[in-house]
């Protein structure tokens, strides 16, 4: 046989497979994807159209909205629960009239954040959400404020209310960059990491049947300024994709 024909087929038994690439989770294309396909009205978490703190009360989901923040200085507004603060939402938001934001100044010292969420019940409990395979929702800085955010859900192994982490807070999430421009992020719940090197336990995945709450979160030093709007679920059963 050829060398030249040895060699080839040679090659082509160790060549990867063609494996299709997922959209970036800020591009159009993720509606078009089994996780990212729009649901229902019932899907829809906050809009933040009431100008409340509550979420929007159904599909079992009835939690609150809060701030919180480090101790070493970081400052935050709306005023963190910690401190007594009761959410209030923003005027503006995406094609709307009212949006969550936070907005602060994140301290310079060896473990800094300030962060945003909600409950998904309250009292606060675990929610299921295996109906669904994403969230989505929309989000922008403002001018000259911290462009990284960490989207992220604390759940049964990663939350002290869980009872089971001995090295708690690292919740499965995934940073993303936000411009000052509002754009949807669609998320997929298996896109979810942990950050390496710390937290226990490290299973495989967020425990998407044992979920306590959705949180925005931003870790580098400096001024931050946070607005999100039109949380849902995406990819429940009978999702149907955007045009």
């Amino acid at each position: 046989m050829n060398r030249f024909v040895v060699q080839s087929i040679a090659l082509s038994a160790f060549a990867s497979p063609m494996v299709a690439c997922t959209p970036p989770v800020n591009s159009p294309e993720m509606a078009q994807t089994e996780a990212g396909a729009p649901c229902g009205p019932e899907a829809l978490i906050e809009d933040g159209e009431d100008n409340n703190n509550q979420v929007i009360v159904q599909d079992g989901r009835a939690g609150y909205i809060y701030t919180y923040m480090d101790p070493e200085g970081t400052t935050i507004s709306p005023k963190a629960g910690s401190e007594g603060g009761i959410f209030e939402m923003s005027a503006g938001g995406f094609s709307s009239a009212y949006a969550m934001r936070m907005s602060g100044t994140v301290a310079n010292a060896k473990i800094v954040y300030a962060g945003m969420g909600l409950n998904f019940t309250d009292p606060k409990d675990l929610y299921d959400g295996t109906r669904y395979k994403g969230i989505s929702f929309y989000a922008k800085r403002g001018p000259g404020a911290s462009n990284v955010v960490r989207v992220k859900i604390p759940d049964v192994n990663t939350d002290p209310d869980g009872g089971v982490c001995g090295n708690c807070y690292n919740d499965f999430g995934l940073d993303i960059k936000l411009t000052e421009e509002w754009q949807q992020f669609i998320i997929p719940f298996d896109k979810l990491k942990q950050e390496p090197g710390w937290g226990s336990p490290r299973p495989s995945g967020v425990s998407v049947d044992k979920m306590f709450a959705l949180q925005f979160q931003v870790k580098k030093s400096g001024p931050y300024d946070v607005w999100v709007d039109n949380m849902a679920f995406t990819g429940c059963a009978g999702g149907t994709p955007a045009k």
